[in-house]
């Protein structure tokens, strides 16, 4: 999953709100085709809150499908599908059923629901899945959700417990966890816009991260990860000045607009891929044309087109 960007497909719904199972198939095909180091649909920016049992299966179900027929897995090295999963231990654990009989290769363990919870109760969570699915776990820590040392030690002794994503940037706490953690643990950068503190993460030893903007234009997504990686510091400054900044400055601008400015622009595209479902909103109308300003000029930086 360290090789390329990973990618948190958009779940397409029709206009009148239902699923739109063959529009997230096309979503699906075309992001696999840019090569991401793994598929993880039905997760935030896939608006997993949202899903029921059924569409959760459906989405689940194509992507594995999908990934099947992708060029990697022609070759042999098909591309990992983590599924989300969340809310308390025992709905995580319905859904985690539903992800492993449609093929899934692992869950991505989404913050728990509204409520606090003391460090113990943080480790015992992840537990009481563990012992309730084969899937591989990696843990998500997000808003209320935040790992100790002590914390971190307890679920990397879990037994399908393989990785954390982290949602907070706090690198002095970050640092401190990848010390803690056993060899080959997994780490992941999954801030809201990660490519603005992708340098910043790989610095405490977390080069790997997700990103939003390969959902609808994995061309620049590409062109920064490579970039990042060749350590072309001018290509990285000049992205992220162009286009990363303000994407995040108007990204700011309102609640839910790190999925909603992200499926708008994947409209924006041509892509198949519908409306937000409350209780997110679609961008206002001036929002949008900035989004498709800013696309344009993001594109223009990568040599790509609308």
């Amino acid at each position: 999953m360290a090789r390329g960007v990973l990618s948190f497909p958009l779940t397409a719904f029709h206009d009148d709100g239902t699923l739109d199972p063959d529009g997230f198939r096309a979503h699906a095909a075309g992001q696999l085709a840019a090569g991401p180091g793994a598929l993880f649909p039905a997760c935030g920016t896939g608006e997993f809150f949202s899903l029921d049992e059924d569409e959760y299966r459906t989405v689940v179900t194509v992507a594995v499908e999908e990934a099947a027929r992708g060029a990697g897995a022609r070759a042999g090295d098909a591309v990992p599908v983590v599924a989300g999963t969340g809310y308390g231990w025992a709905q995580a654990a319905r859904f985690a059923r539903i992800a492993e009989e449609a093929g899934a290769d692992a869950l991505l363990v989404l913050p728990h629901y509204l409520v606090d919870a003391p460090q113990d109760g943080l480790a015992a969570q992840l537990e009481q899945l563990a012992a309730r699915t084969r899937l591989p776990l990696i843990a998500y820590q997000r808003g209320q959700v935040a790992y100790g040392v002590d914390a971190l030690r307890r679920i990397a002794r879990v037994p399908g417990v393989i990785g954390l994503k982290d949602g907070h940037s706090d690198l002095d706490r970050l640092q401190r966890l990848t010390l803690a953690a056993p060899e080959g643990f997994l780490f992941f950068n999954g801030a809201a816009t990660a490519e603005i503190q992708a340098r910043a993460y790989a610095a405490v030893g977390v080069p790997a991260y997700s990103s939003a903007v390969h959902a609808f234009a994995p061309e620049i997504a590409g062109a920064f990860r490579t970039a990042l990686g060749e350590g072309d510091h001018a290509a990285v400054d000049a992205l992220l000045r162009g286009f990363y900044v303000p994407f995040v400055e108007l990204r700011d601008r309102a609640p839910g607009y790190a999925v909603s400015l992200v499926k708008a622009a994947a409209r924006l595209r041509g892509r198949r891929v519908g409306p937000v479902r409350a209780p997110l909103t679609d961008p206002a109308p001036a929002d949008l044309a900035a989004l498709k300003a800013l696309l344009t000029t993001g594109l223009d930086l990568v040599g790509a087109s609308l």
